[in-house]
């Protein structure tokens, strides 16, 4: 809960996460959040240990043994069945959205050199002539996938949506005046998301709330500003503030967008999430990685928030893992390459089951880390009663 939230945050990987195949035990975490799986992770696991230490001590009773595993093992069935009778049962869609996932792969060396801003959108361009072969209702492209927007680049992107009558949504920097900014030098940027209509307007941008620490911004600078000389970055994005929608009116469709690792927070995505909602899509750029774990790694976190909201999510990359999650969790689609590797840039067109809108929240969205906060007020409790009765114990002694 602290990691979550410590210096704006970075939940990579919570334990819970370790389990993202078992999609009928991850079904808790639509009450839970992804603390409850790793609870019983937990749980499991020490009674388990607790159970073999015993086997070493003298006198060990067979009853002994299996009342230390019980009640966890009896937990994990319980919510087990009751997950695979929440995903054997679960409504029918009622409609569906076509969505066109263009991966550019563009390497990160090249995002960072601007003399290469108009090689990288021509491929980008390109990608998605090509992709749009086919009849689609939304375009997405990852995030940082575009320069700048100057007036050719906008030019294209609305171009590119009048001609073939789709929305766009796509991933590039934002530069603003300063509140208070008595010049036009002094600007800050923002990580942002973009919506373009069918007509060619921009309709509503987002920008990022939750930065990557050291990445994106450095902690405590204002204070110690020596420690920017310590870290690969000299400037920084500012935060945003506001939890955007998306609206595609002509579809009727709303689209909760997400940035970067933002999936990665549970009590992040839900504050995206209303009941007219209907789907999560991330935008993210995990080219900093090359071809590795991590890919695999950060789709497996985006499992967890599309059970917690009950929204399919879907994951536009720019080098892997571009895939869709449908509410349940499982990941039902996911583009590959010519060579059938995720890193490789190509696109692929998903087609996304809808709920019915308005749909009714989870008890996650409506009321958050209920569960994982009550475990942190018990843990303080169990902790201050420990601390309370060793100095009772230190005063009988002292006296």
């Amino acid at each position: 809960m602290i990691r979550c939230r410590f210096l704006s945050g970075f939940p990579w990987s919570l334990l819970g996460s370790s389990q993202y195949q078992l999609t009928p035990l991850l079904q808790i975490s639509s009450v839970t959040g992804v603390y409850g799986v790793s609870f019983l992770v937990v749980w499991t696991s020490v009674s388990l240990m607790c159970a073999t230490l015993m086997l070493f001590r003298p006198g060990a009773r067979r009853f002994a043994l299996g009342a230390e595993v019980f009640l966890p093992l009896l937990a994990v069935t319980i919510v087990f069945a009751t997950g695979y009778h929440r995903i054997t049962h679960a409504p029918q869609p009622g409609r569906s959205l076509r969505l066109t996932v263009v991966q550019p792969s563009i390497p990160q060396t090249m995002i960072w050199n601007s003399k290469s801003d108009d090689e990288r959108f021509a491929l980008l361009l390109s990608l998605s002539e090509r992709a749009l072969s086919n009849e689609t209702d939304v375009l997405l492209w990852p995030e940082a996938a575009v320069p700048f927007v100057t007036d050719n680049v906008f030019a294209a992107i609305t171009n590119l949506a009048v001609q073939h009558k789709l929305w766009i949504i796509f991933g590039a920097d934002d530069e603003q005046l300063r509140p208070g900014a008595t010049n036009n030098e002094d600007t800050i940027y923002f990580n942002a998301a973009w919506l373009v209509s069918p007509r060619g307007q921009i309709v509503e941008n987002y920008h990022k709330r939750r930065l990557v620490i050291f990445g994106e911004y450095v902690p405590l600078v204002d204070w110690l500003p020596f420690i920017k000389w310590f870290t690969p970055i000299t400037g920084g994005f500012a935060a945003g503030t506001n939890a955007t929608q998306f609206p595609l009116r002509d579809a009727r469709v709303n689209v909760a967008p997400l940035i970067c690792f933002e999936d990665c927070f549970p009590h992040g995505a839900r504050e995206h999430v209303n009941d007219d909602t209907d789907l999560l899509v991330n935008l993210t750029n995990d080219g900093w990685f090359g071809e590795g774990s991590e890919q695999r790694q950060h789709a497996a976190n985006g499992v967890f928030r599309a059970i917690e909201n009950g929204l399919p999510l879907v994951r536009s990359c720019n080098n892997g893992l571009t895939c869709w999650i449908d509410a349940q969790g499982v990941i039902r689609e996911t583009f590959t390459d010519a060579r059938g590797r995720i890193y490789g840039a190509g696109f692929a067109t998903f087609t996304v089951p809808l709920a019915t809108s308005p749909h009714p929240l989870t008890f996650y969205t409506r009321h958050g880390d209920v569960f994982g906060w009550a475990c942190v007020a018990l843990m303080a409790v169990v902790v201050a009663n420990n601390w309370r009765c060793r100095r009772a114990k230190h005063t009988l002694r002292a006296l």
